[in-house]
């Protein structure tokens, strides 16, 4: 499953997603992981859930986001759900297009072993299209 939370910077997407993280160590039997661009959550989200800073390493182009989460999950099977906070921030491509091919990404990921997306994006709601609000 991948959800997205979207909307514009102050909408409360971040909140929102501390809520969720919260809710997904209390209830959920498996590992929980949040990824965000720089460290803003480090004292908001609990000890239980593994924190990365995505500054750390050399983020930019999808392929990488795409190795990096495969590589998470090679190493530990047991992730049941990884949030990204604010997908624009961590990468150089801020199109719609990047976005979409990423969401679509994620879900098939989902499907095949078995981890939970939730992710924000930081833009208009009225700029989501077709392909992007399917995870809403």
């Amino acid at each position: 499953m991948v959800k997205v939370i979207m909307g514009v910077k102050g909408s409360g997407k971040t909140k929102l997603l501390i809520d969720l993280v919260k809710k997904a160590i209390d209830e959920e039997t498996g590992d929980v992981v949040v990824i965000e661009k720089e460290r803003s959550l480090t004292y908001d989200i609990p000890y239980k859930a593994r924190l990365i800073v995505a500054a750390d390493y050399d983020f930019g182009s999808a392929e990488f986001f795409k190795g990096f989460i495969s590589a998470i999950h090679a190493g530990n099977y047991d992730i049941s759900h990884i949030f990204i906070d604010n997908l624009y921030k961590i990468f150089a491509d801020k199109s719609i297009e990047a976005a979409e091919m990423i969401l679509a990404w994620l879900d098939s990921f989902s499907v095949k072993e078995r981890v939970n997306f939730t992710l924000t994006l930081s833009a208009p709601i009225e700029t989501a299209t077709e392909n992007i609000k399917k995870y809403f």
